[in-house]
């Protein structure tokens, strides 16, 4: 399509907005656009529809298809509900959940879709206020819910927000209800076609007594509660990056045993402008800086932050040199997976049915960890739905005893069906207090975890490529990459190169090729070489960017091997990435 064709379809789409289905404000926000001169903000605000991608809705806040408002959202609700009617079109009741979290515009959308929910026949609980995304999965399984969504944007800057749909087991949609529901959406063209006004009846708040529930069930997955008897009082400074968190982590410390909960108070006031942070990112080391200066302040030995919906967690320990790092998700999910391996053999409840999950672009040092210990490893897409997917088919067959993935999500519980931050700050303090009894630190745990089972080191790395001309690029990097697969990387010959989007691996060692089992394709490359070296390349499914995941391995001795095999690796991974041209 040429520019001068995109920009007809772009204003005449524009046009049907400023009708008297869409209210005053999105028609002067709309007007603005169409009469303004330089035409890229009303491109990027119509050029699509927003899409689900691996977490659902998302976009920045704004007038347009392509962006997060009340029509756009209003849309979702309503095919969704439109979906729901024709799936359970059976049961006498239909039943959504709804929850949001701190962002800007958050209620309002929640309120809205419940409205919208309700005015289609559905029975709607309510959160009366903030909730973390894993609280919403829970509340869907134990009031046996059809569905249920929340309003987040994870992660993401202030500018944008999001709606992650989930289907009845608590796990964001996949196929076919995911296609589905968005076929019913597109069959949505005018506002007009929307049931804003709801149904009072339909609508019930709930909050305190879920809250007490969840964290009670919390309580259950804890392995080692006389370790942390032991340990009450270790210091752990914990921070909400103005999120969800605020209302649960410290209630579930508490519940653990944790006695002295250290609080970042400028964090823990709500707001969706994220006052004290560029981004509300645990992945990044700004966002742990107030949380770290305070653990120096008050000599702490641990510090957990979470994202703003409370389903990452960022971890930051002490050194032998007593100075503060920052985990990456590899090296948390590593702890995780060791930990509950190690003490479900302690405690005689490995069966010989037992299973843990990670994504593909995660460390494959949890492989060794799985194949040692005799406990199945399932290695499935990003997204947290995939590893809900294999919980959901093996669920009364095999016992699920953590998945985890890179990008700081682990789950420890089968209860919930998303990532959970508020169980890994309470499992991950656990730890620190096991590792406490045997006289280590949670560093010190990881480097014997490195000792025992061999090193590695993981580094991600995102380009971002803004709006359409960005998206357009990013199509072409990965096409370069599928269509000229690399041969070597730092030095290292490709062994195996695995395309997700076709299903089909070559291995240049058997010169073969081979069908990959995978529930359905997805744009990912990976590369594996000789050297154990891997690379993985995909686009982000809610962000405007092109990620590269580079892993290197090494077996070390003991200890003092470690200095080394980290400064061999860091130098590697930068003649990787001369290798990738980024």
């Amino acid at each position: 399509m040429g520019n001068n064709e995109l920009l007809e379809m772009v204003r005449k789409k524009a046009e049907g907005w400023l009708s008297q289905s869409y209210n005053e404000e999105t028609r002067v926000a709309v007007q603005a656009l169409l009469d303004n001169e330089d035409p890229t903000e009303l491109i990027e605000s119509f050029y699509k529809d927003l899409e689900f991608g691996t977490g659902g809705l998302r976009g920045i806040m704004g007038a347009g298809s392509n962006r997060m408002n009340i029509y756009t959202v209003g849309a979702a609700t309503q095919g969704l509900s439109n979906y729901l009617k024709k799936e359970f079109a059976e049961l006498e009741e239909i039943k959504v959940v709804i929850g949001h979290d701190c962002r800007n515009n958050s209620r309002k959308f929640a309120e809205i879709s419940a409205d919208i929910f309700s005015a289609n026949g559905i029975k709607v609980y309510l959160f009366e206020d903030l909730r973390p995304t894993p609280e919403i999965s829970f509340a869907i399984r134990r009031l046996g819910c059809q569905s249920g969504i929340i309003l987040t944007a994870s992660h993401n800057p202030k500018e944008y927000n999001g709606y992650k749909a989930y289907w009845n087991d608590g796990a964001q949609m996949i196929a076919p209800h995911d296609r589905n529901t968005i076929a019913e959406v597109n069959k949505i063209r005018n506002a007009a076609e929307i049931r804003f006004k709801g149904n009072p009846a339909l609508i019930e708040v709930i909050g305190k007594e879920m809250d007490a529930q969840y964290i009670e069930a919390l309580t259950t997955i804890s392995l080692s509660p006389e370790a942390i008897a032991r340990n009450n009082d270790m210091k752990i400074v914990y921070t909400p990056i103005h999120g969800t968190g605020v209302k649960m982590v410290p209630d579930a410390l508490k519940a653990y045993g944790f006695t002295n909960i250290i609080h970042v108070p400028e964090q823990d006031v709500v707001s969706g402008d994220f006052p004290t942070v560029i981004s509300p990112n645990p992945e990044e080391p700004a966002a742990l800086s107030m949380a770290v200066e305070k653990a120096r302040e008050t000599d702490a030995e641990l510090v957990l932050a979470t994202d703003p919906d409370g389903d990452r967690v960022g971890a930051a320990v002490k050194n032998d040199a007593g100075e503060w790092v920052l985990l990456n998700g590899n090296q948390t999910a590593l702890m995780f997976v060791y930990y509950l391996i190690t003490r479900w053999k302690q405690l005689g409840k490995v069966q010989g049915k037992e299973y843990i999950v990670k994504t593909i672009v995660t460390t494959e040092t949890i492989r060794v960890i799985a194949e040692r210990n005799g406990v199945e490893m399932y290695d499935v897409y990003t997204g947290f739905k995939w590893i809900a997917d294999v919980m959901r088919k093996n669920e009364g067959k095999k016992s699920y005893i953590g998945g985890g993935e890179e990008s700081y999500g682990f789950l420890c519980e089968d209860f919930v069906r998303d990532k959970d931050a508020i169980s890994a700050c309470a499992i991950l303090a656990e730890i620190a207090a096991w590792a406490k009894d045997q006289g280590k630190t949670l560093y010190q745990l990881l480097q014997q975890i490195y000792v025992e089972y061999g090193f590695s080191k993981e580094l991600g790395i995102s380009v971002t490529k803004k709006g359409k001309s960005g998206a357009e690029e990013i199509e072409a990097m990965m096409k370069n990459f599928r269509e000229n697969p690399l041969t070597e990387i730092a030095g290292s010959k490709v062994t195996l190169f695995r395309d997700f989007g076709k299903l089909k691996a070559i291995s240049y060692e058997d010169n073969e090729e081979i069908a990959l089992n995978m529930p359905t394709t997805s744009n990912v490359l990976q590369y594996f070489t000789e050297d154990k070296t891997k690379v993985s390349i995909r686009p982000s499914g809610t962000e405007p960017k092109i990620k590269f995941y580079c892993e290197v391995h090494s077996k070390i001795k003991g200890l003092e091997d470690l200095p080394k095999a980290n400064e061999e690796a860091e130098e590697k991974i930068n003649r990787i990435k001369a290798s990738l041209g980024i």
